[in-house]
């Protein structure tokens, strides 16, 4: 049985999948999308369990129903290859969506990349779920019907970034996220940076012991005057770089610990990767801190797939890298070692968008073993193609983000100055699309998404959201296209730092031998 395409049941073509003795596909239709199914006579007892109308249909039944949670799944259960799953040690990226309307672009781009790096579209942090107003729940959906109306077959990981409390990670256990992004950032001591020695070994005492199952003397025994010599690059501790490190991280490591047995708990071993980010804090993380933090977490029993330092550098969002690249990817050579011989484990680059002048770097020192984070450069590819189609509407963003900018800045590390951007006023349309390549613009429309999907009119309508998500549904075919150029330039780096694949043959974790 084939669905036929109708005027009033536009079928998506690329979304057309035969699977269970069905029929299933898209329909875009003036009402919206609705999803599709066609099976044959008797119909089968799960096409009760779908939400929408059925009817007769050539010699068989065909149901139209909505694209809401609970047909979405329906159709995993149907559509195997659409359910989240942990992706192991490939190279990755994750593509995040703040609005849920990015998935199809985010397909393209793999494809014209060659499919070689393994995509997580469904990636949201609690913050920017806050702030757009979104469940877990919707995130793995929103993606779920966008990989659908693409026909994406391949494999597909789900990312619950940046979490911080158990309730966090209960609500993204209860969704279906197969990645589990911990970010003990809150519990990194940054004054351990520049602390003596008399206040380190005080800070050093007060460290939650019992915790992290150890002793400050057994801990100082284990690094202390030591030596590691990882793949050619020794990493020398002295008495007050363990300090330091102990100090900085300890309650990180305690923190981290405790999540993960509460997923393990709750999820169930094996059924979900943990990815470990201590990347939003004040200073880098020193080889010698990677070295400590990955023994330490190996010695609680934490395991972990990939994990994003510190590094060297500014990191601000929606920006390229901000140092000197040079320094970066030496940096780079030795935390990719550290990863290699300590696990394996990837590195994880954090605030990764738009930060092309690394890639090459991070790509050719992690070997593979790498994995690419990126969040709001979808949202500004959104604003770009409203800047093009719906001019009047973008002008009235731009303006709300002048206006919001030093408020919602507060939360990201960025350096743009709003007396750098023109006034919409004094900008033709066609200058519109520009504001997005200007660094100050588009860090300003970056960080305050918040703002414009959450501001209300007096009346207690929304000032923008239902006319940014109008326009955008209007022109998914013009957003998807910017969408694959933007992550074509992202993905191409890693893709081809993919094909040859990660040496892993001795990695494992240094032991005593290694030490001198």
């Amino acid at each position: 049985m084939t669905i036929a395409s109708t005027d009033a049941l536009p079928i998506v073509p690329g979304s057309r999948v035969t699977a269970d003795g069905a029929e299933w596909a898209l329909a875009d239709t003036k009402a919206g999308m609705r999803l599709v199914v066609a099976v044959s006579r008797p119909a089968p007892s799960w096409l009760a369990d779908l939400e929408g109308e059925a009817s007769e249909y050539a010699g068989g039944t065909l149901l139209v129903g909505p694209i809401g949670p609970a047909n979405a799944v329906v159709l995993r259960a149907h559509l195997p290859w659409l359910v989240p799953r942990p992706l192991g040690l490939r190279t990755s990226a994750g593509m995040g969506d703040r609005l849920g309307l990015a998935t199809p672009g985010h397909v393209r781009a793999v494809r014209a990349t060659g499919g070689t790096v393994a995509p997580i579209f469904a990636q949201q942090s609690i913050r920017e779920m806050t702030r757009t107003g979104r469940t877990p729940q919707q995130v793995i959906d929103d993606a779920t019907w966008g990989a659908f109306r693409e026909g994406w077959q391949g494999e597909v990981g789900a990312d619950a970034d940046h979490l911080k409390t158990v309730a966090d990670v209960d609500a993204c256990v209860a969704a279906g996220f197969s990645l589990f992004t911990i970010d003990p950032s809150e519990h990194v001591d940054a004054g351990a940076e520049q602390a003596s020695l008399q206040e380190l070994w005080v800070r050093l005492a007060a460290l939650p012991w019992r915790d992290l199952e150890d002793t400050p003397s057994a801990m100082t025994d284990r690094y202390a005057a030591r030596t590691f010599d990882i793949d050619g690059h020794p990493i020398r501790f002295d008495q007050q770089m363990v300090l330091r490190a102990a100090v900085k991280y300890g309650r990180a490591v305690a923190h981290v610990s405790a999540l993960c047995r509460h997923l393990t708990a709750t999820s169930g071993s094996g059924r979900f990767e943990i990815e470990i980010s201590v990347d939003e804090t004040e200073t880098p993380t020193s080889h010698a801190e990677h070295v400590w933090l990955a023994g330490e977490l190996r010695r609680q029993g934490v395991r972990w797939v990939s994990l994003a330092p510190r590094y060297v550098g500014r990191f601000e969002k929606g920006v390229d890298y901000i140092g000197d690249v040079a320094a970066f990817e030496a940096d780079c050579r030795v935390h990719a070692a550290i990863a290699r011989l300590m696990g394996p484990y990837k590195l994880s680059l954090h605030s990764g968008s738009d930060k092309f002048s690394i890639y090459d770097a991070i790509a050719r020192q992690a070997r593979g073993l790498v994995h690419l984070k990126t969040a709001g450069t979808s949202y500004l590819e959104a604003l770009r193609t409203l800047a093009v189609v719906d001019p009047a509407l973008f002008r009235d963003i731009y303006t709300l983000a002048r206006e919001r900018y030093d408020v919602d800045r507060a939360t990201y590390h960025v350096s743009a100055d709003v007396s750098r951007t023109a006034p919409a006023g004094a900008l033709a349309d066609a200058d519109l699309p520009r504001l997005l390549d200007q660094f100050d613009a588009r860090e300003m429309l970056h960080v305050t998404f918040g703002s414009v999907l959450s501001t209300r009119a007096v009346d207690g309508s929304w000032l923008l959201r239902d006319r940014l998500f109008s326009a955008l549904r209007a022109h998914l075919d013009a957003y998807a296209a910017n969408l694959e150029a933007h992550f074509v330039r992202h993905l191409r780096p890693f893709a081809q730092a993919a094909t040859v694949g990660p040496e892993l043959g001795s990695a494992r974790t240094p032991r005593e031998e290694d030490c001198r």
